[in-house]
């Protein structure tokens, strides 16, 4: 049964992923100009000039001068052989580019990721039993300073922390001799070392959010009768917890894993800057200022299929966990 509802979930993802292409396609195309428009711009800003010829000819090059359902479908017809194009303003194949910053970005994402599962489950179960403790207000305030706390300055705080206190080199996730070498035992201990800044920083919001969600639910299920039936069958207390009122709070992580990887990706773009992160929000972020269609439109496309890979594995993972939750 779970494996006819995979497939029937797998089968949809094709058309939705088809109209998220034309979608993609059509938010790059909007801005006015393309991106020769922005390259003549940049060139004009430093004294430089084309003439209309040169113009013609790497608008051809580019194939700016076709329809745009021809560019389209061009785009789309590359795609399904797994070529991405090449990127306007790089001149790298898009693959090349986008999976260079991608291993990087998921590292930091799972990590993050793991990150708040580890901090804000206990924290939240602890809050919900023992509501209205000083444990109980810490774990509160705590959590609404860092849903206020805008990513960024927390990087800026933690940044000057480790420079002046702790006279650590916090930018990046690699030290300078490390940066262009190939993978080797010391590289992976040196991304470990920087790798913490960037995880508390993307962790904390979602780490914040997260206690108050399963706080509230767990406060929900403890007041149900189920729980006291079991508490008068003489389960002991942590067993009763874990097993039954818990199980069902914890539906809203499960629920996370759709939305938290593009965001992670996506949402951390000044983060990422502030940082100097070699992930794939700061070159989203510049393949759409200068409209480098294949390249943004490769990102588009990857955030949409992490994001209904992501609800997939959710709501497997739902249908596993929760007895309440049905095939169809």
């Amino acid at each position: 049964m779970i494996w006819r509802y995979i497939l029937k979930r797998i089968f949809w993802m094709i058309p939705f992923l088809f109209a998220v292409s034309v979608v993609a396609f059509l938010l790059i195309q909007a801005p006015p100009g393309d991106y020769l428009t922005t390259y003549i711009a940049k060139l004009g800003e430093s004294n430089e000039t084309l003439d209309q010829a040169s113009v013609d000819n790497l608008r051809q090059r580019f194939g700016l001068d076709q329809p745009l359902y021809i560019q389209y479908f061009k785009w789309v017809s590359r795609l399904l052989v797994g070529d991405f194009g090449m990127s306007f303003e790089w001149r790298q194949p898009v693959s090349e580019l986008v999976w260079s910053r991608m291993m990087l970005t998921l590292c930091l994402s799972m990590a993050a990721l793991l990150f708040t599962w580890a901090v804000a489950f206990p924290i939240g179960v602890y809050s919900a039993v023992k509501k209205y403790s000083v444990g109980d207000y810490v774990a509160t305030t705590i959590g609404f300073i860092g849903l206020a706390t805008p990513n960024f300055l927390l990087a800026l705080i933690l940044m000057y922390v480790g420079v002046v206190y702790f006279g650590t080199d916090v930018g990046g996730l690699f030290s300078d001799e490390y940066k262009n070498a190939p993978w080797s035992w010391g590289k992976f201990v040196d991304l470990l070392k920087h790798l913490w800044l960037p995880v508390v920083v993307l962790g904390t919001s979602a780490t914040a959010s997260l206690i108050r969600i399963m706080r509230a639910n767990l406060l929900d299920e403890l007041e149900k009768p189920y729980v006291d039936t079991a508490r008068a069958k003489g389960l002991s207390e942590f067993w009763l917890i874990m097993k039954y009122p818990v199980r069902v709070a914890l539906n809203p992580f499960i629920s996370t894993i759709g939305w938290v990887l593009p965001n992670l990706i996506s949402g951390a773009v000044v983060t990422a800057i502030v940082l100097s992160l070699p992930t794939a929000g700061p070159l989203m972020l510049q393949a759409l200022l200068s409209q480098d269609m294949y390249l943004a439109g490769a990102f588009v496309l990857l955030l949409s299929s992490l994001t209904v890979i992501g609800m997939l594995i959710s709501d497997i993972l739902l249908v596993l966990l929760d007895p309440r939750v049905k095939y169809e």
